[in-house]
């Protein structure tokens, strides 16, 4: 049960009771989000029980349910879209109210967690045998960077900046990778993150209080990087991505910012004379979810060696602290059942 990140409490609650449409996970593995940490945003809605990259076991099938069977193994999108809003038959399935409203009962960091009908019928993706719970985990977080660099239309050839390699930045290296960049520059604060940047396929990594815009031209040609992808909420990394970008580039601002947060622009300098496109991103959709779980299924991604330490239950406050302040860990994952 969440009350802050200092304040993380086991606690008994009733196993959620099923009904029509519905299905009862075991659940056996969950990762913890960069987000699950973000205090401001989660502590107005405390006390509640966070937990949405899931992967775990059916064990009670409602009625109705026909696609499904106990014993199968699965992850599933803790949100999940209409479908038939303006949003969705437009392509923005992440912006659909639906989408926004729905969720697991109670959360993924539980030993069993109730999955509503509507997202049995469009958010649940088994695994195959090939697939460890663990890397199930992955598949809502790799969906949202998929999205992510749809979005920021990534193609081969083209340069990359991640600034922020956490997580989210180690998955877009990865995925960059694999869409045929021509060059991958990382920034981090940490050093250990920026060896594992280098490590998930960045050619070159920087601290980021370094000059980001010259390091990016020493290593690339003279030129700045095509797409900047920005991973984390400082500021200042988001006035560093705009003196990174080179003309006709994009910026993706992945990562949140804190409430309040403004950045002045050079509307002339950016847009008029550089034709720079400035965008964003937010979660995955149905079928980012099942690309993701090819890649996973493939190793085209390979997300097992993120992982540095997996928790029981009763130590998710560790989990969050480990999250909350890196210094060398990348994916912590509870696992409930141990």
């Amino acid at each position: 049960m969440y009350y802050n990140n200092q304040d993380i409490r086991l606690e008994e609650m009733p196993i959620p009771k099923i009904g029509f449409g519905e299905l009862l996970v075991r659940v056996e593995a969950c990762g913890i989000c960069g987000s699950d940490v973000m205090e401001w945003y989660r502590v107005k809605r405390a006390p509640l029980v966070l937990g949405h990259e899931i992967a775990g076991e059916i064990v009670k099938v409602g009625e109705g349910v026909e696609r499904y069977k106990n014993g199968q193994r699965i992850t599933a999108s803790h949100h999940v879209p209409c479908n038939t809003c303006h949003y969705c038959l437009t392509g923005h399935h992440t912006v659909c109210e639906t989408l926004r409203r729905t969720n697991f009962d109670p959360g993924g960091f539980a030993e069993y967690v109730r999955l509503p009908a509507i997202n049995v019928d469009r958010g649940v993706y088994p695994l195959p045998d090939s697939v460890s719970f663990e890397e199930g985990t992955f598949t809502e977080p790799l969906a949202c960077v998929l999205r992510g660099q749809r979005i920021a239309q990534m193609q081969p050839s083209l340069s990359v900046l991640v600034i922020g390699s956490g997580i989210t930045g180690l998955l877009h290296i990865q995925l960059a990778r694999a869409m045929g960049a021509s060059k991958i520059v990382a920034t981090d604060v940490n050093e250990y993150r920026l060896k594992a940047a280098l490590k998930f396929g960045a050619d070159a990594t920087f601290y980021a209080s370094e000059d980001i815009p010259r390091r990016v031209r020493e290593v690339n040609d003279g030129m700045l990087a095509d797409r900047v992808i920005v991973c984390t909420s400082a500021s200042s990394a988001i006035i560093q991505a705009l003196k990174s970008v080179e003309r006709g580039g994009t910026v993706l601002f992945f990562a949140p910012t804190e409430q309040g947060i403004t950045i002045p622009l050079s509307l002339n300098e950016l847009f008029w004379r550089n034709e720079v496109t400035l965008t964003s991103s937010y979660a995955g959709s149905p079928s980012d979810h099942v690309a993701a779980l090819k890649l996973i299924r493939s190793h085209t991604i390979n997300v097992k060696e993120m992982i540095t330490h997996k928790l029981g239950l009763a130590d998710t406050g560790l989990g969050f602290q480990l999250v909350a302040n890196p210094k060398d860990s990348i994916k912590v994952i509870i696992e409930p059942q141990k």
